[in-house]
């Protein structure tokens, strides 16, 4: 018997653990932990853990074709994990276990934990690298250190890949039945509300979104990803954060669908990059999974304002700037925002109201279908000035240019702020439009508190 334990990584195609699992010629059997306690220490949104039940549900049926049945272990935190899969283990007189490694540290904690409590009995637990395209620890400067800064990790990250074999791993067809019952509780499933005609949780649509993104709009992907009225992105990360998608199913994708090595210069190959990156730089640099800022020398001289009735706003789109407030609707509404926005809500917040980074990010992970630790981690500190490479303090974006640039037309605007709707494009761009139709005034000047954020960042 061989057991695959999955998490984030609800796939049939390009999943090493279940291959792995799959390969032997006995029965395999495969365990979720449900940790619904953990899940709220780690900010996860109702949206993103009613999609993953969904996805679940899907798997388990596809499981159960090729006789793999699926165990839901109804548990409370990671550290209830180890105690539960060893009894599972031997209940079924599992002669291993397999899985796919994440990369933030309580999981990583969990995982070793797990593996220690399986081993001391004779059972080994072999971990895979499926949630990623190259393994942290594979791609080095020329010192055999860690990158810190992206441009060249992305430039070695491409020559190390032309190195390997990364072509996804198949399905696994039928396995040999167990030939008995299974008496463990199936625990709860998800119940919350997401739009489920657009993020959609069956294979065949998955893979019809991303082949549809990669035929119709790739290709234009670094002239319109920038512009939220537009249909210019890939829209997969919901898929790509609960592992429905794999990152090598993306890549082969994309290699299929470009002439030659085109695809190595590709906008879109350099967004699955810095998904790497930043599970990379969480391994190599493990105070980062602790929220620890990647270049403390900058947050030293940061005064983080305890500005309440500001972060009110802000978190309910009423901070009078209406770039920043349509973007904050669309979160509100559908648990996703459009990724120009999100830098731009995030500027706002760190440099203009000068609220701790952390704070909005754990708001974000509290909202996002796809909320993923690494990527939000990551996007946050770069916002703030903190991250690994990171925007430089003095970049401050100016939301009304940002949205006259992006939103020309203040279309995305409209739709989400529709009392704006009845103004001239061009009003809709300022802070404070819309008052006498009921928006709010600007919660800050932004040129006083540009200043005051220059000032403090540099320390004078």
């Amino acid at each position: 018997m061989q057991l695959v334990w999955f998490r984030n990584d609800l796939r049939l195609q390009d999943n090493p653990a279940l291959a792995a699992a799959c390969s032997s010629t006995g029965p395999v059997t495969a365990v979720v932990c449900l940790t619904p306690g953990q899940w709220a220490q780690h900010n996860e949104s109702p949206a993103r853990i009613a999609y993953w039940h969904d996805r679940l549900a899907w798997l388990e049926a596809e499981l159960d074709n090729r006789n793999i049945r699926l165990i839901r272990l109804p548990l409370q935190h990671f550290s209830d994990c180890p105690a539960a899969l060893l009894a599972l283990c031997r209940e079924l007189n599992a002669s291993a276990l397999h899985f796919n490694y994440e990369y933030p540290l309580n999981e990583q904690n969990r995982d070793r934990a797990v593996c220690q409590a399986l081993q001391a009995v004779g059972t080994p637990a072999w971990g895979y690298h499926g949630d990623l395209i190259l393994p942290p620890g594979s791609v080095l400067t020329g010192n055999g250190g860690p990158f810190k800064v992206f441009t060249p990790f992305s430039r070695a990250w491409r020559r190390q890949l032309l190195q390997t074999d990364h072509a996804p791993v198949a399905a696994p067809t039928a396995v040999k039945t167990t030939g008995s019952p299974i008496t463990v509780s199936t625990g709860e499933t998800g119940n919350s509300d997401y739009d489920r005609t657009r993020w959609p949780v069956e294979q065949n649509r998955l893979e019809a979104q991303l082949e549809r993104f990669i035929y119709e709009r790739e290709a234009d992907y670094a002239r319109l990803r920038d512009f939220p009225a537009l249909n210019g992105t890939s829209a997969l990360s919901p898929a790509l954060s609960i592992g429905a998608l794999s990152a090598r199913q993306c890549l082969a994708a994309l290699q299929l669908a470009r002439i030659g090595d085109s695809w190595l210069e590709s906008t879109w190959l350099n967004e699955l990059i810095w998904r790497e990156f930043y599970r990379h730089l969480l391994v190599a640099f493990p105070g980062q999974s602790r929220l620890e800022p990647f270049r403390p020398e900058v947050e030293a001289r940061i005064s983080w304002l305890e500005n309440e009735a500001a972060f009110e706003a802000w978190k309910a789109g009423e901070t009078g700037y209406p770039i920043v407030d349509a973007a904050m609707k669309q979160l509100l509404a559908t648990g996703w925002m459009h990724n120009r926005l999100r830098m731009i809500v995030a500027s706002f917040l760190t440099k203009l109201l000068r609220i701790d980074w952390r704070r909005g990010e754990a708001f974000f992970m509290s909202k996002l279908i796809d909320g993923d630790f690494a990527s939000n981690l990551g996007g946050w500190a770069w916002s703030a000035s903190v991250g690994a490479d990171a925007a430089p303090y003095f970049r401050i974006f100016n939301p009304q240019l940002q949205s006259e640039k992006f939103d020309p037309k203040g279309e995305f605007i409209a739709h989400w702020l529709p009392q704006l709707d009845k103004l001239p494009a061009r009003e809709r761009h300022k802070p404070g439009a819309g008052q006498h139709l009921g928006r709010p005034a600007p919660v800050v000047d932004y040129k006083r508190a540009r200043q005051a954020a220059l000032d403090d960042y540099s320390g004078s």
